[in-house]
């Protein structure tokens, strides 16, 4: 039976600084080396972190990912993170898992972890071996949050005392699986996520101001959507209406809805021709330049 770290112990493995060399694979890296912007206490719930994930040797293309999984904004699914980042490695793409804050920390906090890992990442490129571009990918909530990135992002602050702060927090790609996008239309939205994100009392002005397919742009960066026509949790009109705002923008999106199908399935191994959705990802993926075309396969 595993021993719970004790506070001490577990502040002191977290505060290490981040290596000259990028960390082997299961090593956290605090988002902060001191306390996060709004937080309200000080254990691993109220830590923002990141858990690297390295390709094997020789294979990785310098690209990486942030990965957020799912939860309803009030928890963080295990098998919408490891997993999907093992397949990422799998296909040559360096991998973090963000360990983001959900309930009862409410809008920004989360958004500020998800902008957060993306400058991480991108500021301790050149240092990892990496090249800088990064990309963000989400389930469900997660998915929610990953849309916002990449509708909510900012070019960074050239004077900022932290340096990590100057960078730009916009993702270079964002993979959405089975997405919670909006919080305006309420025959479609996922009233549990917005509710823990925003607050039962949220104002309408809150709700757009969180619905993604409102805020897409022209800099909005090529987004990638998996949804299915069954799944009764986050009903495919999510992403539907994600990918109209993208087409409006005039931004690449590709979007592959699986008949039937049902809310939450990750990689989708036992769940028939939903389980090639990461063939289908990790090859657009490759057409962007992030994936290696000789690793291209479906996870089993």
């Amino acid at each position: 039976m595993r021993r719970p770290l004790s506070a001490s112990l577990f502040l002191l493995l977290t505060s290490v600084p981040a290596a000259a060399q990028l960390p082997a694979t299961g090593t956290e890296l605090r988002l902060w080396t001191d306390a996060a912007p709004l937080a309200t206490g000080t254990g691993p719930e109220d830590t923002p972190a990141i858990t690297v994930y390295q390709p094997a040797p020789g294979t990785a293309t310098g690209a990486a990912f942030v990965v957020l999984p799912g939860g309803g904004y009030r928890a963080r699914a295990a098998h919408e993170g490891e997993p999907i980042a093992r397949w990422l490695t799998s296909i040559g793409v360096t991998a973090f898992v963000v360990r983001y804050r959900v309930a009862p920390y409410r809008h920004p906090a989360p958004l500020s972890d998800a902008l957060r890992a993306i400058r991480y990442v991108r500021a301790q490129a050149k240092a990892w071996g990496l090249d800088g571009r990064v990309g963000i990918l989400g389930f469900s909530a997660g998915g929610h949050l990953a849309s916002t990135a990449a509708t909510q992002f900012s070019a960074g602050d050239p004077a900022a005392a932290d340096p990590i702060d100057r960078v730009s927090s916009r993702p270079d790609l964002a993979i959405l699986i089975y997405p919670v996008i909006t919080f305006t239309e309420d025959a479609w939205v996922h009233k549990g996520s917005r509710t823990n994100l925003l607050g039962a009392d949220a104002t309408p002005e809150q709700m757009a101001a969180m619905s993604s397919e409102r805020r897409v742009t022209a800099q909005t960066p090529p987004v990638f959507l998996i949804h299915t026509t069954g799944d009764t949790g986050v009903p495919p009109e999510n992403s539907l209406l994600f990918v109209q705002a993208m087409r409006k923008a005039g931004v690449e999106v590709e979007l592959h809805l699986f008949e039937g199908g049902r809310h939450g399935f990750g990689l989708g191994e036992k769940e028939g021709p939903i389980g090639t959705w990461p063939m289908l990802g990790g090859l657009w993926l490759h057409k962007h330049g992030f994936a290696a075309p000789t690793m291209l396969t479906v996870v089993k």
